[in-house]
């Protein structure tokens, strides 16, 4: 992709990349603490502290990110798909700093 070729969608789904994983987090740790019976508060804690349950929970948020992608796709809106794309692509240095350092 060309630079000179950016457009809105493409900051819009980049937008939206970012920030539904981020949205989706409280409601997978919500669905965990009812399936393991734990409090909310317990496994925030806990998404807060330790790294690799950091990671397991953002794995799993980026499922949705991959859920708009397949909505824009059929939607032919392409630079939206593409941006949410790269927004996914975004989380990957993030996770690999938690993951090794």
């Amino acid at each position: 992709m060309n630079i000179r070729n950016w457009s809105k969608g493409h900051t819009f789904g980049l937008i939206l990349g970012i920030l539904v994983p981020l949205l989706v987090v409280p409601l997978v740790l919500l669905i965990q603490s009812f399936a393991q019976n734990y409090t909310f508060e317990r496994l925030w804690r806990q998404f807060e502290v330790i790294r690799p349950f950091q990671i397991k929970m953002l794995t799993i948020s980026l499922i949705a990110n991959l859920v708009t992608f397949y909505i824009f796709l059929n939607k032919e809106r392409y630079k939206l798909a593409m941006g949410i794309i790269l927004g996914t692509i975004a989380y990957a240095p993030y996770i690999i700093y938690i993951k090794f350092f």
